[in-house]
């Protein structure tokens, strides 16, 4: 029975050049019909099963702070009735974007109960943010976090990115430095990938899109490592650092390949051992849920070995690694009955090490993890 659930809300006020992820315009958009919809799709999900306890909410996008005030009163007081058994110690995230006064939009959040919110600053440099799509500037950032803590909140995450076009050690340094005055509790920072149907993605196909060296690129994960851990912030997972104590549940339950609903147009979920993926485009996903019909696309149901190497390198992305007794708990088997001959392979190569009870990366396989994950999918 999962624990946790997804929310997406596909709408922005403009388009990220790096981001794939589902999303429109916000103008001329159906929103209220949207929000009809989700109400519609999370009902259903209970019908015919027990009301679990729900320990971990992530609303993300698109953007969702691009929504009223009323609506996101409206989307954040649908959640609360259709998953009636909140954990008084849930985490509920809401994704931010910086910009304007969101003060009346953070204090219905705070309201509702949303305790922890995810803020997209992605770099401090002006130039960089406007290479990138980006209509924010760093005192937009500085402010949003300002007016969250005034509101109460108390765990706040910031998004870093970093590999981007243009992109120097030195301004990632400048990144960096701005990043710890904020004193806030989780960092996330994603190298940039391009990724197909982005504006980088056409640009790069063009040979418009000069991106730093590959050595560059990981000369900044080796710097950010560094001061990550220098200011006290504890790599539980590859891209994600937090304050003893605020490691963000919602990423968890992916890393330990744990089961979440997802709800809305282009959610992806894994309910009862099936994956699955809602309909992207939003009028789509909104005629299916009016006229009574799932809006999922595509689903799947995972083999055991699929559950098996889903744990192997989901989990190796945690640096805690893989824990033993759960691998046995779950599936059965010992990690050694299964994987053994791989797993000592990468020993001797110095990519994973191994203690009584976990099996994880290390320093030299953090930084191939790639290649280690694909030793355990299917040949």
């Amino acid at each position: 029975m999962p624990n946790a659930l997804y929310v997406h809300i596909p709408f922005c006020e403009h388009i990220c050049h790096y981001c794939d992820f589902n999303k429109v315009f916000l103008h001329g958009q159906p929103v209220e019909q949207y929000l009809t919809a989700l109400e519609d799709e999370m009902e259903r999900a209970l019908q015919n099963r027990d009301v679990p306890i729900i320990d971990s909410i992530y609303i993300g996008g698109g953007t969702p702070t691009a929504l009223s005030v009323e609506q996101l009163n409206r989307l954040l007081t649908s959640v609360r009735r259709s998953f009636p058994r909140i954990s008084e110690q849930v985490e509920w995230t809401v994704e931010v974007n910086p910009g304007g006064d969101l003060r009346d939009k953070l204090q219905v959040m705070f309201d509702n109960g949303v305790n922890r919110l995810s803020i997209g600053a992605q770099t401090f440099d002006e130039t960089l943010l406007h290479k990138i799509g980006r209509t924010h500037n760093q005192t937009d950032v500085i402010e949003t976090v300002e007016q969250a803590k005034h509101i109460g909140f108390t765990n706040l995450s910031v998004d870093l990115m970093f590999g981007l076009p243009g992109q120097t050690m030195d301004m990632f340094k400048q990144t960096l430095e701005s990043a710890w005055k904020l004193s806030v509790e989780h960092f996330s920072a994603y190298s940039l990938k391009v990724e197909g149907k982005t504006v980088f993605f056409n640009m790069q196909r063009k040979g418009k899109l000069q991106l730093p060296p590959e050595e560059e690129e990981v000369n900044m994960y080796k710097l950010l490592i560094e001061q990550m851990n220098e200011h006290q912030y504890f790599p539980y997972e590859i891209s994600n650092f937090a304050k003893k104590g605020f490691e963000s549940r919602h990423n968890l339950t992916y890393w330990n390949n744990d089961e979440y609903f997802g709800f809305g147009a282009g959610a992806h979920g894994y309910v009862d051992g099936v994956r699955y993926a809602n309909v992207g485009p939003v009028t789509k996903y909104i005629q299916l849920i009016h006229n009574k019909k799932q809006p999922i696309i595509e689903s799947h149901s995972i083999s055991l070995r699929e559950a098996m190497e889903e744990f192997m390198f989901m989990g190796l992305r945690k640096r805690k690694g893989v824990e033993k007794n759960l691998f046995f708990k779950r599936y059965g088997q010992s990690i050694a009955d299964v994987y053994g001959e791989k797993i000592k392979t990468l020993k001797e190569k110095g990519w994973l090490e191994e203690t009584e009870d976990c099996i994880r990366l290390t320093e030299t396989g953090l930084f191939l993890s790639n290649e280690v994950f694909e030793q355990f999918l299917i040949e």
